[in-house]
């Protein structure tokens, strides 16, 4: 996977450049069809990893509703093709665009989204706080009155099972349960003809002030938090390299 660390950029820049890449990828498969019973080789451009930080801003997704921007203020709002409702994204903020041939990996969108999160959790892991999944709402959470709990959330992701055959945890959106819980890692993604864009954003140490001017991914109240407001002290380009190296790992086929 090719990884590249791209310091701070406007949001609109990588975003054009994440729908060019993924662009050019389908011209080539296109071109590999093609000339697949040539002699002539097909060069496919890699799987890759951006990695960087973002000046201030709202992105809207494909499911948001203008009523979750309380008061953008004077950060721009920019619609966006990814799933997802709104959220923020700002300086002290790690976000990664996995750029990824799901055909080629082998595996499929869901389990795609697991293995994003996986990378979250096991990079939290490393700074001794455990991340949780919560059932119907993408993204990774933690206790806030003790961050390091191993202790299973009542909210998290549960098998289908005899007694419950429809998975009743898995509520509505405005019924989920946040209580305790902050989120710290927010998800969002975009897959065109099986390749990926879009991606994850971890809060290292940020100022959260902004998110409080939105419902965070369309939940009213949904407090924010970021490593630092939980007691862990690190830099960003401490977090940056161990949310690569886990990502690298982890969705790797």
């Amino acid at each position: 996977m090719d990884t590249r660390f791209l310091g701070r950029v406007d949001y609109l820049q990588i975003y054009e450049a994440m729908q060019l890449y993924t662009t050019q990828r389908h011209a080539e498969k296109t071109s590999e069809n093609t000339i697949k019973n040539s002699l002539q080789p097909a060069c496919l451009l890699p799987d890759a990893l951006w990695i960087c930080e973002h000046n201030p801003v709202f992105t809207q997704g494909l499911a948001g509703k203008a009523e979750h921007i309380l008061t953008a203020g004077n950060i721009p709002i920019i619609p966006t093709n990814r799933g997802g409702q709104v959220t923020y994204h700002g300086p002290g903020q790690v976000v990664a665009y996995p750029l990824i041939d799901l055909k080629r990996a082998g595996y499929f969108v869901k389990e795609y989204v697991y293995r994003l999160e996986e990378a979250v959790v096991r990079t939290l892991a490393h700074f001794n706080v455990t991340g949780h999944r919560v059932a119907g709402a993408p993204g990774i959470y933690v206790r806030l009155d003790d961050p390091s709990s191993h202790a299973l959330l009542e909210q998290r992701p549960q098998k289908k099972t005899a007694e419950n055959p429809n998975n009743e945890n898995l509520a509505s959106m405005n019924a989920i349960d946040f209580t305790g819980l902050g989120k710290i890692a927010a998800l969002g993604i975009k897959v065109s003809r099986h390749c990926t864009y879009h991606g994850v954003a971890l809060n290292v140490n940020m100022d959260l002030e902004p998110f409080s001017r939105i419902n965070p991914c369309g939940y009213s109240g949904l407090q924010t938090v970021d490593l630092s407001t939980i007691g862990v002290s690190c830099s960003w380009d401490e977090a940056a390299g161990v949310l690569s190296q886990k990502l690298v790992s982890y969705l790797t086929p």
